[in-house]
């Protein structure tokens, strides 16, 4: 069905009442397994878990980078963050000088040439507004100068503000104040309901970026003392109030919308960055747990990428859709663009559309390419994910590993050895779209010293040694 037919089908029902809303709520850290809906058993998450049954939930949904900024810059851009340069965290962190490789170094900005889902939404009457974390370069690279024409708490920083009490005023960001003891992701959730009732005469962009879960950890004292007893040691129970707090806010934009009468016609997506970080610093206590997938933030694994996503659509997305399809960050962008009905330019991504309306999607590979070492233990690598199967190649020792992650979504049956030829299929595909992209690959480190430590190779169950850090 081409886009004219398709909105031809939708005219009956929520383009009556004018164009499409879009609201993107993203949170920071979040893992796969840390919303109830997704199989968390300690974790109170109401808000979200009536979204999805709302609407649909994707159980293979990825993140185009297992760290925060590369991932930011492919939801705004619909292009893998290899194409934009940012492909680490910014500002990143130097290769260690006795490494045994040398690894490129990361963009500190998203580039003003790039266009972002503001800018092309803009000609159409979109107003936009970023609420929350930004974290894609410096003043000049802000989100009004990327099209959008609100920023509320947006800035370079990756994390939130330094105050005596993480996540707790007083701090400042850019247009907005917390005063002492003030909460950082309700004084977020306040100002995007304000940018709802203020908007909701003429079609919005609402991209809610929230600083949560992040560290330092940091919630009410009254949210950590529920879960403390009760614990036992099994999770974070700061953390599993951090993930409570962000389930309210869902639920707070959610009545926003509803009292702003334009339900019926905003399409909300919920979505993580990257997967969710096991350790602290050095600490050996768990921050979450991604179990059954392998390892967490800073690495390709599983872990790393896999991400919750929710999408509410109604009168589109059928409620209570479960959708098994590998769908990737790039994907947003083309697909709030085909609910607008704008066309979206020269992107990696598509359409999830197809899919939103119970349909299909043609197969296609999913990539990543993360050629840094991150502090979490993750190794420099790229990978690539065709149908069941996905291919790892990491850069320090040049090996590869592969899995079916039908049969294994743990990724503890490394089939190298037993399939020879779907590796060599697999890493010839990987190997043309870093040439496609002008990725940049480590370089063999002539400083090298043999007895140089070494980051925590395949050892991600454990805090990264300090020596590597």
């Amino acid at each position: 069905m081409n886009r004219r037919n398709f909105l031809a089908g939708l005219a009956g029902a929520a383009f009556a009442k004018g164009r499409i809303n879009f609201v993107f709520i993203l949170a920071d850290d979040f893992g796969w397994r840390d919303l109830a809906c997704y199989g968390n058993r300690y974790f109170a998450t109401p808000n979200l878990d009536r979204m999805a049954a709302q609407g649909a939930r994707f159980t293979s949904a990825y993140a185009a980078c297992p760290v925060c900024s590369p991932t930011r810059a492919s939801i705004v851009t619909g292009r893998y963050p290899v194409r934009t340069g940012v492909t680490d965290w910014i500002p990143g962190r130097p290769s260690h000088e006795k490494g045994p490789i040398t690894t490129p170094r990361t963009a500190t900005e998203l580039k003003l040439e790039e266009t972002t889902i503001a800018e092309r939404l803009k000609p159409a009457g979109y107003r936009g507004a970023s609420v929350g974390k930004w974290h894609l370069g410096n003043q000049g690279h802000w989100p009004t100068d990327q099209g959008f024409d609100v920023n509320i708490g947006g800035n370079q920083s990756g994390s939130p503000p330094r105050s005596p009490k993480p996540y707790f005023g007083p701090f400042e960001l850019p247009n907005l104040k917390a005063g002492p003891g003030e909460f950082l992701t309700e004084k977020l959730t306040q100002a995007a309901a304000g940018f709802i009732e203020r908007n909701q005469a003429n079609p919005f962009l609402l991209y809610l970026p929230h600083y949560t879960v992040h560290i330092p950890l940091g919630a009410r004292d009254t949210d950590v003392a529920r879960h403390k007893d009760r614990a036992g040691g099994r999770y974070n129970p700061v953390y599993a109030a951090m993930v409570e707090s962000l389930d309210e806010s869902v639920g707070q934009v959610l009545e926003a919308i509803d009292r702003a009468g334009v339900a019926d016609r905003t399409m909300v997506m919920f979505f993580s960055d990257n997967g969710g970080l096991r350790y602290e610093g050095n600490s050996k206590d768990a921050v979450t747990d991604n179990a059954p997938l392998r390892a967490g933030k800073g690495h390709l694994y599983e872990g790393g990428i896999r991400e919750p996503l929710i999408v509410r659509f109604p009168g589109v997305v059928r409620a209570g859709r479960v959708i098994g399809t590998p769908v990737s960050s790039v994907d947003f962008f083309p697909t709030i663009c085909d609910a607008a009905g704008v066309e979206p330019g020269q992107v990696d991504g598509v359409s999830l559309m197809p899919l939103l309306r119970g349909g299909s999607l043609k197969p296609r590979p999913l990539y990543w390419h993360y050629p840094h070492y991150s502090n979490q233990g993750g190794e420099p690598a790229s990978a690539i994910r065709d149908g069941d199967w996905k291919l790892i190649e990491f850069f320090q020792d040049g090996r590869r590993e592969l899995y079916n992650l039908k049969n294994d979504i743990s990724e503890t049956r490394n089939l190298v050895a037993r399939e020879p030829a779907l590796v060599k299929r697999l890493a010839a595909r990987l190997e043309a779209w870093r040439k496609e992209t002008g990725a940049i690959l480590p370089r063999k480190n002539p400083n090298a010293d043999p007895a140089w430590p070494g980051w925590n190779l395949r050892g991600e169950e454990k805090p990264v040694p300090p020596a590597a850090r």
